[in-house]
């Protein structure tokens, strides 16, 4: 049996859906030698590591929480279950990862929420824009048990169950022209995801947002291809794109959330002990995920002002877009998103209560 290890090393010979295919064999087989053994998994040491991918880099939060969920889950099976994190699209970008999870290829994915609404559509609920005033307010709904069961059941509709739910705090942007309100980047070329809900909200405001992948942020930014971007701070650090902006601007437009997401048919077929360790696994990497995004914000927000780019931060009354073109905004929006357990009010910020 070939090792996971060594078939990851070869990637520079077979494409990453293939190398996912090729560990899914090793974790079918490993299955297959239980059963005709006729002993379960929670009897007899794994041979093979589960393995666990996300499409980012390994100095980032989505690692960490990745990372820690492995720990926890050979910590609480006295080393009967491993799991092996792949980082950096090693097993292939946000939305092969999805779907070779569906397929049940790769076990395991820790990734953001937003490339996961072409997949289910309710989780748009998550790009609603200027929801929470703070991280405190965001992960308070995820907790609440009746908001979380609401979409644990959107993650099993999609063949997915949902481990846990962490964050790399808000999203903001950076630019090379001084903002001082929503306004300001107008006609501004701005790098967004493939996620029509970003791309309405940024049209709402005057904006151009410009779908890229991720890998060409960097290069799009230095030859002036897009004018923006928008990614919390943690990758805006990790992968250096302040080195090419002047200035970076708190909007706090979007939580960036991270979901950690098992194929569902594998966690059912799952003994109920192994079953409670993963959910107690993920329950603490999701705490421990949560400390560490609020503590390595004020060092990434150190490391850009070193670098001489400036941080601007916007007064509430300048940080939310005229009434008229946020009406203009949820119009679009509000025709496809989450009408079964959504309501939302206008007030002076715009407030989204979630509910049965």
């Amino acid at each position: 049996m070939i090792y996971i290890s060594n078939l990851v090393s070869r990637r520079c010979r077979t494409s990453s859906r293939f190398a996912a295919a090729l560990i899914s064999s090793s974790v079918l087989l490993f299955g297959a030698s239980l059963a005709l053994s006729g002993c379960d998994s929670s009897q007899e040491e794994q041979r093979y590591s589960w393995p666990l991918a996300t499409a980012s880099p390994e100095d980032t939060v989505t690692q960490l929480f990745a990372e820690k969920f492995a720990e926890e889950v050979h910590d609480l099976s006295n080393g009967a279950m491993r799991i092996q994190v792949y980082a950096n699209s090693t097993l292939g970008g946000d939305r092969d990862l999805l779907e070779t999870c569906a397929d049940g290829d790769i076990p395991f994915v820790v990734q953001n929420t937003a490339p996961q609404v072409s997949f289910m559509k309710d989780l748009a609920v998550f790009d609603l824009p200027c929801v929470f005033d703070s991280l405190d307010d965001c992960r308070k709904k995820l907790d609440d048990p009746d908001f979380y069961n609401l979409i644990s059941q959107v993650y099993t509709d999609g063949g997915y169950h949902l481990l846990g739910m962490a964050d790399q705090g808000f999203r903001i942007m950076s630019t090379n022209k001084p903002v001082y309100s929503l306004a300001d980047f107008k006609g501004q070329k701005i790098r967004t995801m493939e996620n029509s809900y970003h791309l309405a909200f940024w049209k709402a405001i005057g904006a151009n947002p410009t779908p890229m992948t991720f890998s060409e942020v960097y290069i799009g930014l230095q030859q002036h291809t897009i004018d923006a971007q928008e990614n919390p701070y943690e990758v805006i650090v990790s992968n250096r794109l302040y080195e090419q902006q002047d200035y970076v601007v708190e909007t706090n437009h979007l939580p960036h959330l991270i979901s950690l997401i098992v194929n569902d048919d594998f966690f059912q077929n799952l003994t109920p002990e192994e079953q409670k360790i993963m959910t107690q696994a993920a329950k603490t990497a999701t705490e421990y995920a949560r400390e560490q995004s609020d503590a390595r914000i004020f060092d990434r927000i150190a490391t850009i002002e070193a670098s001489g780019t400036a941080i601007l931060t916007l007064s509430d009354e300048r940080a939310m877009p005229s009434g008229r073109r946020l009406e203009a905004y949820m119009r679009v929006s509000a025709r496809i998103l989450i009408r079964k357990f959504m309501t939302h009010i206008w007030s002076h910020n715009l407030i989204f209560f979630y509910r049965l």
